[in-house]
């Protein structure tokens, strides 16, 4: 199993959106896709109108050990797409992983314990806490989702510096960083433009398309479906299927 990290310290930057994009997507070409939440807002988990009554946090535990094991707690979402779902107890769990010894490896021995998947996406909090260090110490790889603005530009370059310090810390010292995804890019503002231009002028791997702004993500979000599902033939869909195709390719070249 791979497990995929999609990662960045700032909110609202469509980290929720790739990972059930890119889930849906995976799991459509035939690969069998565990979806972890790992945020304690839960976005992932009430975008799905999920309401669980064992969550994450009962898997991670926090200055001890978790009570159950983490196929006790998946759901099947779809075929060949499940979910680790997540609740606010998640962040009492991070408080408590202070005291606990091993804390960064919390996550990659719970995905230890599950059935065989092909790819596990990991949906990360918006920060970088004890939670998101957990998952990108469980990762392979991982894909950062990002906005096109300057601010979110020098957001982007603390991020991938604290990836170098995870690595050198020697946390996780093969972790690969497959590359950047634009979200809610307009191609009409200059601004836009101007910022995607900046990340790639700065060397920095994107993966193109950026995905286009768009209110059906909202939408997909109100009818609790996964927005591929939800809206399959509009123009955010299609750029999330060419950047499955890209990352389904570097994968391919890049053996884990």
């Amino acid at each position: 199993m791979i497990t995929i990290a999609l990662a960045n310290q700032k909110g609202g930057v469509g980290k929720t959106t790739s990972t059930l994009a890119l889930g849906s997507l995976l799991a459509q070409s035939g690969r069998r896709v565990l979806l972890v939440d790992m945020d304690p807002q839960s976005s992932l988990t009430q975008w799905l109108g999920i309401n669980p009554a064992s969550s994450l946090a009962d898997v991670i535990g926090g200055a001890e050990s978790g009570t159950l094991a983490m196929p006790a707690i998946i759901r099947q979402l779809s075929p060949g797409m499940d979910l680790a779902p997540s609740d606010l107890t998640l962040s009492a769990c991070e408080l408590g992983l202070v005291q606990r010894w091993g804390r960064e490896n919390v996550l990659k021995a719970a995905l230890s314990k599950v059935p065989d998947y092909d790819v596990c996406l990991v949906d990360c909090p918006p920060s970088l806490g004890l939670l998101t260090v957990a998952a990108l110490t469980a990762a392979a790889v991982v894909l950062v989702p990002t906005l096109p603005a300057a601010a979110d530009l020098r957001g982007l370059r603390l991020f991938l510096g604290t990836l170098e310090k995870l690595k050198a810390a020697g946390l996780n010292p093969g972790l690969q960083l497959v590359g950047i995804i634009v979200c809610q890019y307009d191609k009409r503002l200059n601004s836009h433009k101007q910022a995607l231009e900046a990340i790639q002028a700065a060397g920095l791997p994107v993966i193109l398309p950026p995905v286009p702004r768009s209110v059906r993500a909202q939408e997909a979000a109100g009818a609790k479906q996964p927005l591929t599902a939800y809206d399959p033939s509009g123009r955010v869909t299609g750029a999330y299927q060419e950047i499955t195709g890209d990352i389904i390719k570097w994968l391919s070249q890049n053996p884990i």
